[in-house]
């Protein structure tokens, strides 16, 4: 059993060597790993499904570079979900920072469609199938006042367009008319749309999570002020299995491929915990 003794006292160099090689390895030789869909995921998928064609999904944009790698996943799933059951999508941000990834997530879903697109119908066109509102200081203001006129707040998007010419907003007046407002999310967003825009609309709110905050949200799932749930990168490729078995939308799925290099770390640091433990014990037995 000297073997355990020898590993307990083994380098730390070698171990962060050993994690970073098994942390790497998964990005070099890609794989999406199949999830189980969990009830968050599944309810919000199904909220979102169930969006009927005279009303919108909103999207809040409120990531920035640091939470991206977990947030970016779920907004392109859920803008795949949206523009394959040809719902209307309002892309907007509480903050000014987001913007630019709010526009890069956009574009990249859109050309993923127009690639394989036949027709003019067949395409997405901004406009008409989406809409970019942008920023609006500060955030009070949208929270409250979209509750009566969403045109009111946003009386331009993004590019400059007067967002009541634009047909995507044929019939859009406030929340009455959205059908599920999803808040993707590093921060508290998603609590500001419940305490305000829920609570004085009745707008349903769904929500996507870094992991390390879910905590301080599962109670609002439980009591049904939260109509789904994305929990950081489990979350996110739980969505995009969804997407992809039910819908039979393809495309890079980033999370559900980042969760072997997850999978991997947390199996090797569990492995060395045991080690270290056995051979802390083997050496106080002697």
């Amino acid at each position: 059993m000297k073997i355990f003794e020898y590993l307990a006292k083994i380098d730390r160099r070698i171990i962060y060597l050993i994690l970073a090689i098994v942390i790497i390895l998964p990005f070099v030789f890609p794989k999406p790993q199949k999830v189980r869909v969990m009830e968050p995921a599944q309810k919000l998928f199904y909220a979102v499904d169930s969006i009927p064609e005279d009303k919108i999904l909103m999207i809040d944009f409120d990531y920035d570079p640091q939470t991206q790698p977990e947030n970016e996943p779920m907004a392109i799933a859920l803008l795949r979900h949206a523009f394959i059951k040809r719902i209307r999508v309002a892309a907007l941000s509480l903050y000014v920072q987001p913007l630019g990834l709010a526009k890069k997530a956009l574009d990249q879903v859109s050309e993923e469609f127009n690639s394989r697109a036949q027709t003019n119908a067949d395409s997405i066109i901004y406009g008409r199938d989406y809409v970019l509102l942008g920023w609006q200081p500060p955030p009070i203001v949208p929270l409250l006042e979209m509750g009566i006129s969403i045109p009111g707040v946003y009386t331009t998007d993004y590019y400059g367009y007067r967002t009541d010419s634009l047909p995507v907003m044929e019939g859009i007046k406030n929340f009455n008319n959205v059908g599920i407002l999803v808040s993707v999310s590093g921060g508290s967003a998603p609590l500001w749309w419940v305490a305000y825009s829920q609570t004085r609309y009745g707008v349903a709110v769904g929500a996507g999570l870094t992991a390390v905050s879910a905590s301080d949200y599962f109670i609002y799932f439980q009591t049904g002020q939260f109509s789904g749930l994305m929990v950081g990168m489990k979350g996110a490729a739980e969505y995009e299995e969804m997407v992809a078995s039910e819908l039979k939308v393809s495309g890079k799925r980033k999370a559900s491929e980042a969760l072997g290099s997850l999978t991997a770390a947390h199996l090797t640091i569990m492995i060395f915990i045991i080690i270290g433990n056995l051979g802390y014990f083997m050496r106080r037995k002697k």
